[in-house]
């Protein structure tokens, strides 16, 4: 993708949903982490809890919204992740842990509707 081309959607959803945890004060610690089970959008600390970020867009037209779209199967998935995330960071599995949600809603047009969900499940 040339340097000027615009982002994809999810990219950009997961940037501001960074932007907006930072600026309220939480610390980026890595994104997109990958394991066997999974995917989890953005790690981060707050303060002393590590913070498991699922960033889920939509269209604010679409007939789902972005909380909406959370099945049981994928918080498992999220779950297992987190599990394997702590295995392989020895360090922090002692640490408290918590499962945010931070889901933006796009207008066909502009900046999207952030809302951000801590302790979702």
């Amino acid at each position: 993708m040339p340097p000027s081309a615009p982002k994809p959607r999810g990219a950009q959803s997961e940037d501001l949903a960074r932007a907006h945890l930072e600026k309220s004060g939480l610390t980026w610690i890595t994104a997109n982490y990958r394991a066997r089970q999974g995917e989890i959008d953005l790690i981060m600390r707050d303060g002393a809890t590590l913070v498991f970020v699922e960033v889920r867009a939509r269209s604010a037209r679409g007939l789902v919204g972005a909380l909406d779209s959370l099945t049981a199967a994928k918080l498992a998935r999220l779950r297992g992740t987190a599990e394997s995330y702590l295995a392989a960071h020895p360090r922090l599995a002692g640490a408290p842990c918590r499962f945010d949600v931070v889901a933006l809603s796009w207008p066909e047009q502009g900046r999207p509707h952030i809302e951000w969900l801590k302790d979702a499940f």
